[in-house]
């Protein structure tokens, strides 16, 4: 319905639309003491959020877990005058908000320095349903994911007819015991929106060298790739998945049940993140999540992803296709022994009290609140 004129004028006609919509329904609501807005999305919600704190003397809390102009300037480029006008925005409004928190440090100094805001930091932290998967759960998914997708099927017939058997697990249908079966492939996800600031092509080249590396006698495992999430670059990617003729490695892309994305995470073996960010001051959830999972994982660099992933310590960073090769054939090296690095990894992930959202919310936020109050 907003397909006239040139795409600017289209842009800010579809903004206005969303404005008056968006202040319209937030103000049929109860008078609230607080209003608290993730940014972004933030055009045009924090003008709106903005407007109805002063039709309700109400305070407002903007929560940055990134900058909208930087997401934008992604497809855009970062002259163009749409780009511009978001920055400027999102500068002017935010210094308008009473309360701001942010995910990393390097986000407070940068909000401080650039626009002159002051912020909380209020590290990502995983909800409580993201924790180590059971045997007996990871079966139960296993068999579940079995029938729409070839790759959790078996690989051999079991030695006994009583078993019920998936790729990685195989239960005795006597006793109920579950196990994992004698070697099975090596798990390995991520999950992505499948937008610009995330360049699979970096983990598809590091298959083709894993690939290689078995080929040539390296003592690896199979390897069952999932990548799960939609968005608007994943017909692209399956293209590029559909070229590869791998005979050690299988891929797929589900779009997960939500119930079922933190039982997966909770049974791979390892992590792959792709996110880059935009502006280079946010965290990837999913790595935050896959923590929470106690899931060990290789992200690629960014300027402030030492916040989270410890290198060596709970994970490895990577920069290239060739140094994630290299990780991979590092951490499956002699798969699935105990030992080794990723055994090393998990454990300390294990050992490390990780705060739950809420509770982080309890030390950071409230006090907060408060001394305002």
């Amino acid at each position: 319905c907003f397909a006239v004129g040139p795409k600017l004028f289209q842009y800010v006609v579809k903004v206005l639309v969303q404005a008056v919509q968006l202040l319209y329904a937030m103000l049929k609501i109860d008078q609230p003491s607080y209003i608290l807005l993730q940014n972004p999305p933030g055009l045009p919600g924090i003008a709106v959020a903005w407007a109805a704190c002063l039709f309700w003397r109400s305070k407002l809390i903007i929560d940055w877990h990134n900058y909208g102009y930087t997401i934008l300037s992604l497809s855009h480029g970062k002259n163009h005058p749409l780009v511009q006008i978001a920055k400027w925005y999102e500068k002017l409004f935010g210094r308008l908000s009473d309360y701001n928190l942010c995910v990393t440090n390097a986000m407070k100094e940068d909000l401080w320095v650039n626009c002159n805001i002051k912020a909380v930091t209020l590290y990502d932290k995983p909800a409580s349903y993201f924790k180590e998967t059971p045997l007996e759960l990871q079966h139960q998914l296993y068999m579940k994911l079995a029938k729409d997708y070839e790759l959790f099927k078996p690989r051999t017939e079991s030695v006994s007819s009583n078993a019920e058997m998936s790729a990685f697990t195989e239960r005795d249908e006597k006793s109920g015991h579950v196990i994992k079966t004698k070697g099975r492939p090596a798990l390995l996800i991520s999950s992505t929106s499948w937008t610009e600031d995330e360049d699979f092509s970096v983990l598809l080249k590091a298959l083709e060298d894993y690939e290689r590396y078995i080929c040539e006698g390296v003592e690896l495992p199979s390897l069952v790739c999932v990548i799960t999430g939609k968005g608007p670059l994943k017909d692209y990617y399956n293209g590029l998945i559909s070229k590869l003729h791998f005979k050690h490695i299988q891929i797929c892309t589900p779009w997960l049940e939500a119930e079922d994305y933190p039982l997966l995470l909770g049974s791979a073996d390892l992590g792959v993140c792709l996110h880059k960010s935009s502006s280079g001051l946010d965290l990837p959830m999913k790595v935050v999540d896959m923590f929470g999972c106690c899931l060990p994982v290789c992200a690629i660099y960014f300027e402030c992803l030492h916040e989270l992933v410890k290198h060596n310590e709970n994970g490895l960073i990577f920069r290239d296709s060739n140094e994630l090769a290299e990780q991979l054939k590092m951490l499956f090296l002699g798969f699935p022994t105990l030992e080794g690095k990723l055994h090393n990894f998990r454990k300390n992930l294990r050992a490390s009290e990780q705060l739950r959202w809420d509770e982080s919310w309890d030390q950071t936020v409230l006090p907060l609140l408060k001394q305002n109050e």
